[in-house]
């Protein structure tokens, strides 16, 4: 007869992941602090304590539901030693097999533990080097994620979008809307590589391509502060798909943050209003972006630079000839399903990305 491999109020598994006591207490703090009578003289920060604080009840609150699980299991394990019965054994081993997968499960939910996992994600595929083949990557990949989204039914809305010359997008931007849509698609942010046959190519030659991705939280305008005299504003026609009415008016927004340099170009709404909401969104995306990466330039300044810059690091290979195979640089997680990743089965490998050991993304095998 199977053991259970967790014993009751042993709640401490992938190093602290479930550790109730720590938990608890994090979130007393948080409801201490809201009930003070100053607590919203910060909006900002409250907003914040009581985000944080609804993220810590989400984790703690099936606690009681798997210790009871686990309760039960355990008396159905004691009564088979003493009385050994067919049907009882084979009801109990297939319940733990279910209160293993549901833990298994839930232990992935809490790994989100990010301060933006919760929020939904603004993304941007770039085309790399290599013209026509790269564009059609890029719009490979788009199909990826889109395939992924529905499996998770996740919303996904088309922000804005750059044919390429032939096939295919120079570039294309959208937003994803769900539970943890950033905390899960985040593991997708950087380079990813494509070898295959060119259809592009007459010869029938093997091609590289590459294409970038990344991976923003959605950030409201008010938790950024952006001076509105630092921003130009450009009204345009939208060059994207929409039919005749992208040709008739001016409803594409290009927002040019001019501290930064940072350019937003919003176009796929009818609306001028909408895509200049959303050009602000994104810009605000963007700047807190700059914000955290100049934070983690100081701690890499004291604790010293672990790896490369961005840009030219493959997180991920997808190899279609001379053979089949999917792997990821980071995990070593990798699959000879290279059609089914295609069609969006990419969960073992963002699932792979999460368990990582904090910090350890940083040290891949390029």
């Amino acid at each position: 007869m199977k053991r259970c491999p967790v014993r009751e109020g042993d709640w401490t598994l992938s190093g602290g992941i479930f550790d109730l006591p720590r938990l608890q207490s994090e979130l007393q703090k948080l409801d201490e602090t809201s009930s003070a009578t100053d607590f919203w003289d910060d909006p900002q920060r409250a907003q914040k304590i009581l985000r944080e604080a609804s993220r810590l009840r989400e984790i703690i609150s099936p606690f009681a539901t798997f210790e009871k699980r686990l309760t039960d299991i355990n008396e159905f394990l004691e009564l088979l030693e003493l009385e050994p019965n067919e049907e009882l054994q084979q009801d109990t081993e297939q319940e733990l097999e279910r209160y293993l997968s549901d833990l298994d499960k839930y232990e992935l939910q809490t790994l989100l533990s990010g301060e933006y996992d919760g929020r939904n994600a603004i993304v941007e595929i770039s085309a790399g080097a290599g013209g026509s083949e790269a564009c059609d990557w890029a719009s490979i990949l788009f199909r990826m994620y889109s395939r992924w989204a529905q499996n998770h039914n996740y919303k996904l809305e088309i922000i804005s979008e750059t044919p390429g010359d032939v096939t295919g997008y120079r570039n294309i931007s959208f937003q994803l809307d769900g539970p943890n849509a950033y905390g899960y698609i985040k593991a997708e942010s950087g380079v990813h590589r494509l070898v295959r046959i060119s259809p592009f190519d007459a010869a029938s030659r093997r091609h590289t391509s590459f294409c970038r991705l990344e991976v923003l939280p959605e950030m409201d305008e008010t938790e950024v502060v952006i001076n509105p005299d630092e921003i130009k504003e450009e009204t345009l026609r939208s060059s994207g798909a929409g039919g005749q009415h992208v040709n008739k008016t001016e409803s594409a927004v290009r927002m040019t943050h001019i501290p930064s340099g940072i350019v937003v170009l919003c176009q796929n709404e009818r609306s001028q209003h909408k895509n200049r909401a959303s050009a602000l969104k994104i810009l605000a995306a963007r700047l807190a972006e700059i914000q955290r990466a100049e934070d983690a330039e100081k701690a890499r300044a004291i604790k010293g630079d672990v790896g490369p810059a961005e840009w030219g690091r493959q997180i991920r290979s997808y190899v279609m000839q001379p053979y089949t195979m999917v792997k990821d640089h980071r995990t070593g997680h990798e699959t000879g399903n290279v059609l089914g990743v295609m069609d969006g089965q990419i969960d073992d490998f963002i699932e792979a990305f999460l368990r990582l050991p904090k910090g350890a993304e940083d040290t891949f095998i390029e």
